[in-house]
């Protein structure tokens, strides 16, 4: 007979690089079983990167299965599952068919870079070409990492999804909305939603008013029929329709970045926390109101956690790459086999010797918004070795946290004393330590690292016509940490920063800002005429150097 431990919650985690499944106890908040599905990333160009919604659908299908099998093994009892959650890789767009289920195209992931053109070109819309025009609506600066422009480039060069959309059979949504339209039912009444956190992030939701905003979708050019109904992030929108588990209710949605504010139980203003996955994400909660920054960060929904409940606010500083330096390093240079053995180089030598690794892979998000920054590694000697440079890769992620960090103390007025981490990098004990370090600050880590999905799970816990979860900080499970201290004075921190600052510096305007093929060589921006005649200079002056 199979054990009964109280109510049960389960959590979507659909990230960048995988997808998880998680079930949790909801009076005790212990992880009781999970399954994980790695994901393929595709890049048909430079600067590119897609993923098959149809393969992020059936990772979940198996990752529910998966645990449900497990959780049968350990002899738990899977009817105590009342409730699940969804949280999602954020700004990833899809848009597909509603009277076929199938996607038109494959997700533009957050990380995609095809857009500069797209945010050029409505850039000279705006008076004086300022990227913070909208912001007072949206709390964003006119980017190629938010769906809106994804869209308008979906809308403006797939002619698929152009006569989907004037059939009347197109529907958009980020991660959260493609999940929940096919798991409450797909093309057998599907429920076509998403909640505020994740509206939040496409550039047509008005932060105020909590709604799409016409004058935002008419400076898109987006049709608003296509737009999922806004929802808040706690609250019964459908039940699972196929599958172990089908007649339970999914009753909570929440970004993955707004998920772990929740799950690091960040409900008071002025608390943060830093999450490390693909990307780097710290947000600090500002209450019921919104606070814009002055300091390149941006303003978003925390979460709303109930129809009746009031919207919280959070600042965020956004890092693009992150966790994906070190899949870079292993994928693309091949000086590792795996995240660990990142870390065991890195641990090996204790020191970049002066090598510093900028990330920009897709341009430099906060603080500094600029889109034509490009990777670089610099300080290289014949001393550097692939040690120096795995240490070097796991700095660049210390380093743009203190730079987003540093924005944050300067706009919250109220310096962080110490910093809550979550996220599958923080399993790495040297890039804890070196954040401590760099940062000058404590670092603290929850035991349970899950916390992006235990905040899915718990406002789908707490929602009204579940109520199985407490969000009273009296029934809130007491958090036990453990600790890093900074081990080097503040004067070699601050050398070291100084360093990476001019090394950032060097990183940018690096890409022609009107580039849109990828096309990176020096001579195609020359005239023909100047190209031949340098070809023939340079000939010259080789023959002459010969001596012939």
């Amino acid at each position: 007979m199979a054990a009964s431990l109280g109510p049960l919650v389960g959590a979507i985690d659909q990230g960048t690089s995988s997808t998880r499944f998680l079930v949790f106890n909801a009076g005790t908040a212990e992880l009781l079983s999970h399954h994980q599905v790695e994901l393929k990333q595709e890049f048909p160009k430079e600067g590119w990167v897609e993923q098959d919604p149809k393969e992020i659908l059936d990772s979940v299908h198996e990752c529910v299965e998966r645990t449900c099998e497990k959780m049968k093994e350990l002899n738990i009892d899977i009817t105590n599952i009342r409730a699940i959650g969804v949280t999602n890789q954020r700004e990833t767009t899809v848009v597909w068919d509603k009277t076929t289920g199938e996607p038109l195209y494959n997700a533009i992931v957050w990380l995609d870079l095809r857009t500069q053109s797209t945010v050029e070109r409505l850039l000279k819309r705006i008076p004086g070409q300022n990227k913070n025009f909208l912001k007072s609506k949206t709390g964003l600066p006119l980017s190629t990492y938010f769906s809106a422009v994804k869209l308008r480039w979906l809308l403006d060069n797939v002619e698929e999804i152009k006569k989907a959309v004037e059939d009347g059979r197109a529907v958009f949504g980020t991660i959260d909305s493609w999940l929940i339209w096919s798991l409450t039912g797909g093309i057998n009444g599907g429920i076509h939603c998403t909640d505020v956190t994740n509206a939040s992030r496409t550039m047509l939701f008005n932060i105020h008013s909590l709604e799409w905003d016409p004058e935002l979708c008419k400076f898109f050019e987006i049709p608003m029929e296509i737009l999922p109904n806004i929802r808040s992030s706690s609250e019964i929108y459908g039940v699972m329709e196929s599958g172990t588990l089908t007649g339970v209710p999914i009753s909570g949605c929440l970004g993955d970045q707004h998920a772990a504010l929740v799950g690091q139980m960040c409900f008071q203003d002025g608390q943060a926390k830093n999450t490390y996955g693909t990307g780097c994400f710290l947000l600090c909660n500002t209450g019921q109101k919104c606070v814009f920054s002055e300091h390149g960060l941006l303003t978003t929904l925390a979460y709303k956690m109930g129809k009746d409940k009031p919207a919280f606010y959070a600042l965020e500083g956004s890092v693009a790459i992150a966790g994906a330096v070190v899949r870079w390093l292993r994928d693309n240079l091949g000086i590792a086999n795996s995240s660990l053995e990142v870390e065991q180089l890195a641990a090996e030598v204790g020191t970049s010797y002066g090598c510093y690794f900028v990330p920009a892979f897709s341009g430099l998000y906060a603080p500094y918004w600029e889109p034509s920054a490009r990777g670089i590694i610099c300080g290289l000697t014949q001393f550097t070795n692939k040690n120096h440079i795995a240490f070097a890769a796991l700095e660049a992620v210390c380093f743009q946290t203190r730079e987003i960090l540093d924005a944050m103390n300067k706009d919250c007025g109220i310096p962080l004393s110490q910093l809550q981490v979550d996220g599958g990098m923080t399993s790495n004990k040297i890039l804890m330590q070196l954040q401590s370090d760099i940062l000058c600050i404590p670092v603290v880590k929850p035991s349970m690292a899950e916390t992006t999905a235990l905040g899915a799970a718990m406002a789908a816990g707490a929602a009204e016509g579940v109520e199985v979860w407490s969000l009273n900080p009296e029934d809130l499970t007491a958090v036990t940490w453990e600790r890093f201290e900074p081990q080097i004075n503040p004067e070699e921190s601050e050398y070291r920063y100084a360093r990476w600052k001019k090394a950032v510096m060097k990183s940018m305007g690096w890409e022609a800002s009107d580039s849109t093929d990828g096309d990176s060589s020096i001579f195609s921006s020359l005239p023909f005429s100047v190209f031949v005649m340098s070809s023939m200079l340079m000939l010259i002056g080789a023959k002459y150097l010969s001596g012939k």
